[in-house]
């Protein structure tokens, strides 16, 4: 095993990561202080082709030299707006239909792998580094999502709390498209059993086929 020198890793260039379709997922930065972070945030969400961030209040905003030192050139590839006010950001996002998510611990938080019901698109709210999300911005949230941590301390930096986030949320959307359309090797696994789909019973079909929304699919039953 040897480690891969830099030309030797696959990157797309900035112009076709702009052209690339994005993961429906939105991530919202409320009043974060450190530059440091947010540059950091930039790079895991340009990693995970996230499809903008939205700073607002004192997070600060590119061009700044922190941002540029810990993006590493993701500032040129990913969406970004501004807003002075979160709570005006939040409202346009829930009137897009966005499921918003505040990374929070409240009195009613899920952890993060307990979270079964995703609906796309999806926004990811990150707080202050001291006083988290702001009050008035958790009455806009559809919930609120806790990291699991079982050590002496009770939180995470927000650059590596966004970090695990938008894996776990990116991993969860993989798998809901994975589930909801066969691919093209299950649909030429399951060819050589055309022929029979109109001799075999409903029953005998569904044992074949245990996922109920991929036998509608296959059987022409959903467009």
């Amino acid at each position: 095993m040897q480690k891969l020198k830099s030309h030797e890793i696959k990157r797309i260039s900035v112009e076709d990561f702009k052209k690339s379709p994005k993961n429906p997922i939105t991530i919202v930065l409320d009043n974060v202080r450190s530059a440091l972070n947010v540059g950091s945030i930039f790079r895991t969400s340009d990693a995970f082709l996230i499809d903008k961030i939205i700073l607002c209040g004192i997070t600060a905003t590119p061009p700044n030299k922190d941002i540029r030192k810990s993006a590493l050139g993701a500032n040129n590839s990913i969406k970004w707006e501004y807003f002075e006010k979160t709570e005006d950001a939040i409202k346009i996002l829930k009137s897009k239909k966005n499921q918003i998510i505040a990374i929070e611990q409240t009195t009613n938080s899920k952890k993060l792998n307990q979270l079964r019901k995703i609906i796309k698109p999806i926004t990811l709210i990150f707080g202050n580094e001291v006083d988290g999300i702001s009050d008035n911005i958790l009455k806009y949230c559809d919930e609120a999502i806790e990291i699991p941590q079982f050590g002496t301390k009770h939180s995470l930096n927000i650059s590596v709390a966004a970090g695990i986030a938008i894996w776990e949320i990116w991993r969860k959307i993989k798998k809901l498209n994975q589930n909801k359309y066969p691919s093209p090797k299950d649909k030429e696994r399951y060819a050589s059993l055309f022929e029979d789909i109109n001799a075999a019973s409903k029953k005998s079909v569904s044992a074949i086929f245990p996922n109920k929304e991929m036998l509608n699919t296959i059987l022409g039953l959903t467009k």
